[in-house]
């Protein structure tokens, strides 16, 4: 990996968003506050091995023990209940966000297929992007032959940028690769 995301971030990247955006004050620029992993997995509620299965790549991919998530209502037709383990999330904040966040853009997204840049407009008003992943494989933790099945993630980045210009701006200068 290059430099460091985090080093890049406070030494540059904070300055020149400074300059460009003229804010009143260096504390208004705009940091990346944590980033969520998310993994949902539809066919637990028939197999309960699947969330092990997604819990330990998600644990192998952020580094850290992800959350198990449970259903909020019940839902016949899908033969789910209120309390199913259906998915599986990580929080990550601090060194392991910024570790997660620079092997996001410099290893996995250059290896997604057909990779054309991200969709600029995927913010969602207060500045936090959301992008989702169809594929986990494009992590280098994880072994193309232990996979049982594809799956894919959301993965939000939360920022404290009050508007999306602002949050757009950090994240290209953190070489974020929007669509031109």
């Amino acid at each position: 990996m290059n430099v460091n995301l985090e080093k890049k971030y406070k030494n540059k990247i904070v300055k020149e968003l400074f300059k460009e955006q003229s804010f009143q004050s260096i504390m208004q620029v705009p940091a990346v506050k944590k980033i969520v992993v998310n993994m949902g997995a539809g066919d637990a509620t028939q197999n309960s091995k699947v969330i092990e299965d997604i819990t330990n790549e998600l644990a192998l991919i952020t580094g850290l023990r992800p959350v198990v998530t449970k259903a909020k209502g019940s839902i016949a037709s899908f033969k789910l209940r209120e309390g199913m383990p259906i998915g599986a999330k990580v929080t990550l904040r601090g060194k392991k966000m910024y570790q997660f966040l620079d092997k996001l853009i410099n290893i996995a997204l250059p290896r997604v297929r057909d990779f054309r840049g991200l969709n600029k407009d995927a913010f969602d008003g207060r500045g936090n992007y959301t992008l989702g992943i169809k594929e986990q494989i494009i992590f280098p933790e994880i072994d193309y032959d232990k996979v049982k099945r594809v799956r894919g993630m959301d993965i939000t980045i939360v920022t404290s940028a009050t508007n999306d210009a602002d949050a757009r701006a950090l994240l290209s200068k953190m070489g974020m690769p929007f669509k031109k």
